[in-house]
């Protein structure tokens, strides 16, 4: 199974499970304990994560993505508040966790653009192999 072919629910669980997200979740909650995270990403590879993983372990302050561009003040999705990716930078979050299947282009494009400049750690959520990285990156 490859990255690119994983499109539906049934593979992202296949994938977290062979990844072993459950010990990796634990983990980032150890490290981050105290820390603000914004998480980045509240596309269909999220909607399994919340499904799947009980992520409140995290002290999850936002929830950014492109598509709440021009969001009311007042939305919620999955429990959390909203917020552009140029909003991200107000909430002074101490992490933006990307919680995509292939993160390396977004945390890119944030490092450049909403978040240049600004003193915040942007990581990938889930822990990949290294090789499925490499693969990423040279494919």
């Amino acid at each position: 199974m490859t990255e690119k072919r994983l499109s539906s629910e049934e593979d992202f669980i296949a994938y977290l499970k062979k990844i072993n997200f459950a010990k990796h979740l634990t983990k980032i909650a150890k490290k981050l304990k105290d820390k603000k995270v914004v998480i980045y990403g509240a596309g269909s590879f999220y909607q399994t994560l919340i499904k799947e993983y009980d992520l409140s372990c995290l002290n999850i302050i936002a929830i950014a993505d492109r598509k709440f561009i021009n969001h009311d003040d007042d939305v919620m999705f999955s429990g959390y508040k909203v917020c552009a990716p140029d909003e991200i930078k107000l909430l002074e979050p101490d992490y933006v966790l990307v919680s995509m299947i292939s993160p390396i282009n977004v945390i890119e494009d944030l490092e450049e653009t909403s978040l240049k400049n600004v003193k915040v750690k942007i990581k990938p959520l889930i822990n990949k192999p290294f090789i499925d990285i490499w693969k990423e990156i040279w494919s």
